[in-house]
């Protein structure tokens, strides 16, 4: 049975979160000129937006650019619009064009050997609940990725699945330039 809700999930201001996150809103607007919805969404929570933050922003094996694969290819799966936009302003920024963004939002980057690996491995992992078909396993190890990379990517995944599920559940204001729709 499917049930239905007539809730609003609205994004706090400022004002609205306890002093922690109202100092952890100031860091953000400083560093990125604004406080983007989903991170003052999770400050409704005293602790969620500091653990979140600190989970994202955690020392990894993967550069920047792999990431961006990485949460794109998640966000196309997961269906989260939201981080979608997000992830194709940071996946510019990041030196992707256009065109490759939505290779990558399918799950492929056939203009560079590594990150199709990347992309094919994390598209299997989410899709599969965390059973990778064994031809993406060997694919991604075999473009040179190690186990330690593996784990790295998982903690991506889940970061990025915190987040789609969240924009996914609640449908706050996408406060980014809206990515085209594809299939």
């Amino acid at each position: 049975m499917t049930t239905t809700s007539n809730n609003t999930f609205s994004v706090p201001t400022r004002e609205e979160v306890t002093p922690i996150n109202q100092g952890l809103f100031d860091n953000l607007k400083k560093g990125l000129g604004f406080v983007p919805n989903l991170y003052a969404y999770f400050g409704k929570s005293e602790t969620a937006l500091g653990d979140y933050l600190a989970f994202q922003n955690r020392k990894s094996s993967l550069r920047a650019k792999e990431r961006e694969v990485i949460n794109l290819v998640v966000s196309q799966i997961n269906g989260c619009r939201y981080c979608q936009s997000a992830h194709t302003v940071l996946g510019k920024m990041n030196g992707f064009t256009d065109e490759q963004i939505i290779e990558l939002r399918h799950g492929a980057a056939s203009f560079d050997n590594k990150l199709d690996a990347l992309a094919k491995f994390t598209a299997s992992v989410t899709e599969n609940r965390g059973r990778a078909s064994i031809d993406a396993k060997e694919a991604f190890f075999a473009a040179g990725y190690t186990e330690v990379n593996l784990i790295d990517v998982v903690i991506v995944i889940g970061d990025k699945i915190i987040s789609n599920y969240i924009h996914n559940l609640t449908g706050f204001e996408i406060d980014f330039p809206i990515a085209d729709e594809i299939m």
